[in-house]
C-alpha cells in the first residue's frame, strides 16, 4: 500500500468527527486554571488517558513532575520507514494549562450554538487556547500511523504556558534539540499559521526616595516618583517601530499622600522585539538610563521572559512543506508574524525548525467568547498529516 493523503481524505477525517469532538470538550470540562495544581493533576491524567485510547501504549513516557506548577509529559510513539533506520523526529507542543479560574465553566454560557451565519460554534475555556490543539494533534499522529511510513512523534505537553513555562521551558528546549521539526499546536491567526512571533521583556523598575511632607519640608524629600516619571519617559523612546520593538509602561504605582513626597515608586513594562540583536541594545540603554536627583536610588529587574521567534531558512523549509501540502489538498496556506509570545519562541532560539498556529481555527483567546469552528478540523488535521507522511 503506497502512503497517499488525497484531498478526499479530509472527508475520512471528518467520518471521525465526533471523536474528535469528544475528546475536546472532554478535555475542556476539565478545568485547568494554571495555579490550581489539583485540577491540572487531574487534566494530564486525562490527557494521558485521551493518548492512551487513541494512540495506544506509547513507545517511551515520562513524567516531569514540579512542586510549584503543572507537571509536563513526554510521550513517545516510534517511526516506521521503507526507505530507513531513521525515521525523522517531529515533536509537537501543547498545553493544557488555561488562564481561567477554577469554576468558570459554570456559568460559561452556550458551549454549542450556530451563529448568525449559521455556522456551529463551540465554545468553552480553554477550547481555541489550546485543548483544541492538543487533541488536533493527538489525531494527526493517529492517522499518520495508519500509513505505511511515518515519523517518529513525540508529544511534549505542559502545564506552565500560560505563566511563561518556567518549569517547562528546560524540558522544551532539550526535547526540541534532539528533533528533526518541531509544531506548536497553539490556535492559529484567522487560519493563518503562524511563523514569525515577538520576544517579550519585562521590566520592572523600582524608585527609593526619601519622604518628607510635602508643604513643611519638600527639599528634605527626594521623589521616587519624579525621578520615575523621568525614566519613563527615556524608556519610551526605546521604542523602534520599524525594527519591531514596542514599549509599553503597562503599571505605575507608588507614593503614600499628596502631602507626601513619595518615598517609593514601581514601573512594570513590556517590551516586544522581533529582531534578537534588540535586547542587547535595549539592556545598553536601560543600564544608561539618568534622573535629575541622584538621592534617589533605581533598580531595574529584567525578566526577557521569551526569545523572538524568528522564521530562520530552517523553518522556511518546513513551512515549503505544509504549504507543499495544502496544494495537494486544494487549498493555500497563509502564514503570519504576530505579537504575543508562545513555547515556540524557546525552539526558534535553538535554530530547531519550528512553526506554530497549527492548531484551533477560532478566536476569543483568554476571553469570554473564546471558541472554535469545529467544521475546520478535517482539514487542520488532514494538512498535518499530508506534510508528515
Amino acid at each position: 500500500m503506497h502512503n497517499s493523503f488525497f484531498p478526499s481524505s479530509i472527508d475520512e477525517v471528518s467520518k471521525n468527527i465526533e471523536y474528535i469532538l469528544d475528546d475536546i470538550l472532554t478535555l475542556v470540562d476539565s478545568e485547568s486554571y494554571s495555579t490550581d495544581l489539583a485540577q491540572l493533576d487531574e487534566t494530564i491524567e486525562l490527557v494521558k488517558t485521551i493518548f492512551s485510547q487513541r494512540l495506544g501504549k506509547p513507545d517511551a513516557l515520562k513524567r516531569f513532575k514540579s512542586k510549584t506548577h503543572g507537571d509536563a509529559m513526554l510521550f513517545r510513539y516510534d517511526g516506521k520507514s521503507s526507505s530507513t533506520e531513521n525515521p525523522e523526529v517531529v515533536t509537537f507542543i501543547g498545553h493544557y494549562d488555561t488562564v481561567w479560574p477554577t469554576g468558570t465553566i459554570k456559568n460559561w454560557g452556550p458551549r454549542d450554538f450556530t451563529d448568525e451565519a449559521g455556522r456551529r460554534v463551540l465554545s468553552g475555556p480553554g477550547i481555541f487556547d489550546m485543548k483544541t490543539g492538543v487533541v488536533e494533534s493527538i489525531w494527526v499522529a493517529k492517522l499518520l500511523r495508519e500509513l505505511d511510513d511515518y515519523p517518529t512523534i513525540q508529544f511534549l505537553i505542559n502545564g506552565d504556558e500560560e505563566l511563561g513555562s518556567p518549569f517547562s521551558r528546560s524540558i522544551i528546549e532539550d526535547v526540541a534539540s534532539k528533533s528533526d521539526s518541531v509544531l506548536v499546536f497553539e490556535a492559529s491567526e484567522q487560519g493563518q499559521i503562524k511563523t514569525a512571533r515577538k520576544g517579550v521583556g519585562l521590566i520592572t523598575i523600582t524608585a527609593t526616595g526619601i519622604e518628607s511632607h510635602a508643604g513643611l519640608d519638600p527639599t528634605k524629600g527626594a521623589s521616587a516618583i519624579s525621578a520615575l516619571l523621568e525614566i519613563g519617559l527615556q524608556v519610551n523612546r526605546l521604542a523602534n517601530l520599524e525594527k519591531g520593538t514596542t514599549v509599553n509602561i503597562g503599571l505605575l504605582s507608588g507614593g503614600s499622600g499628596t502631602n507626601v513626597v513619595a518615598g517609593k515608586a514601581t514601573a512594570k513594562i513590556d517590551i516586544r522585539i522581533e529582531d534578537p540583536a534588540e535586547r542587547d541594545r535595549l539592556d545598553q540603554a536601560l543600564d544608561s538610563i539618568t534622573w535629575q536627583d541622584s538621592r534617589v536610588k533605581i533598580s531595574i529587574d529584567r525578566d526577557w521572559n521569551r526569545p523572538p521567534m524568528v522564521f530562520t531558512p530552517q523553518s522556511q523549509q518546513l513551512f515549503a512543506r505544509i504549504e507543499e501540502a495544502g496544494k495537494k489538498l486544494g487549498k493555500e496556506v497563509v502564514h503570519t508574524a504576530v505579537g504575543g509570545a508562545s513555547d515556540a519562541n524557546y525552539v526558534s532560539a535553538l535554530g530547531v525548525p519550528v512553526i506554530c498556529g497549527v492548531g484551533a481555527f477560532g478566536g476569543g483567546a483568554h476571553a469570554r467568547h473564546e471558541f472554535i469552528y469545529p467544521d475546520e478540523l478535517p482539514y487542520g488535521i488532514a494538512l498535518l498529516v499530508e506534510t508528515f507522511k
